[in-house]
């Protein structure tokens, strides 16, 4: 069976779904967009998708943002992704991709009537694991005055895609981006969190950041920890002298960083409390966790 995916109202195999080379969203990155993260549970033969609810309200968020007409409800998207993943028959960890983005073809970067089109796939996605060694990047991250920092928009990837190839040329995994005005804001493509002497301290959300689903899951999970959480600015030269630091986001999960240009963080190795956050992360997005199944969507109705 061909792996399918749904675009505007209708399955068809993926690999028939193509766009022009004059589409607008491909030349202006004038999209909006989720990822999510569904688990599959073999004990009891059931596939979780973490905070669907949440995710697709962010994206409803993003798109009235932008201007752009999203012609599904909440309720809506997630029965569409639960019809996308029982007819992919998925049975593993997958990525799932909802993009709605402007199709027509035109030379401008905007028109009013436009055409929106939305599309949503999945694609197996395996965990990361072991410890990120990251820079902190010479490009800034966007300014919020600039463009909305807390839409999830294509074109504001580009900022980030600098960065993150930076730091590979670098010879790192991961970079580290600053707002404009030199504070800590976050990854590429993750939230970031330190932790002094037993609190976990998050960059505040006012500092031109995408307050992530995953940050919220992290900081809402802290207090079974014993974790005080505490969320203000971060300079930079903290981020030498924290005791633990980890990224977190959809990809990324929970995922240790082990040194910041070239400095080790703590010992250098994967700290205690991130492992442990790690840990109840994952217990928790498989379904092993019986107070946090209300951010569990079960796609194939099964119960514990």
């Amino acid at each position: 069976m061909p792996v399918v995916a749904f675009r505007d109202g209708e399955f068809s195999p993926l690999s028939e779904m193509t766009v022009g080379i004059e589409t607008t969203a491909l030349h202006y990155g004038t999209n909006v967009f989720e990822g999510i993260r569904a688990y599959w549970n073999e004990d009891i033969e059931e596939l979780y998708v973490f905070r669907a609810q949440d995710h697709f309200k962010r994206l409803h968020a993003s798109a009235s943002i932008y201007g752009m007409s999203l012609p599904y409800t909440v309720d809506e998207l997630c029965a569409i992704t639960r019809d996308l993943l029982t007819r992919n028959e998925v049975r593993e960890g997958v990525y799932i991709r909802p993009i709605l983005f402007k199709s027509d073809a035109s030379i401008v970067c905007w028109n009013e009537g436009l055409k929106d089109s939305f599309v949503i796939y999945d694609k197996p996605f395996k965990m990361f694991s072991g410890g990120l060694k990251c820079c902190v990047s010479l490009w800034r991250q966007v300014d919020g005055n600039a463009a909305p920092v807390r839409a999830k928009v294509g074109g504001m990837y580009a900022a980030r895609a600098l960065a993150r190839h930076e730091a590979l040329m670098l010879g790192y995994d991961e970079a580290i981006m600053l707002t404009s005005e030199g504070k800590v804001a976050e990854g590429t493509g993750e939230n970031l969190f330190l932790i002094e002497d037993g609190k976990l301290i998050a960059p505040s959300a006012g500092e031109d950041l995408l307050a992530g689903i995953t940050r919220a899951s992290v900081i809402e999970l802290a207090s079974e920890l014993g974790m005080e959480v505490v969320e203000r600015s971060v300079n930079r030269g903290e981020l030498y002298v924290a005791d633990e630091l980890f990224m977190c986001g959809t990809g990324a999960e929970v995922t240790p960083v082990t040194a910041v240009d070239g400095r080790n963080v703590g010992d250098g190795e994967i700290g205690p409390l991130t492992t442990a956050m790690r840990e109840l992360y994952l217990d928790v997005v498989h379904g092993r966790k019986d107070a946090h199944m209300k951010w569990l969507f079960p796609v194939y109705g099964r119960v514990q």
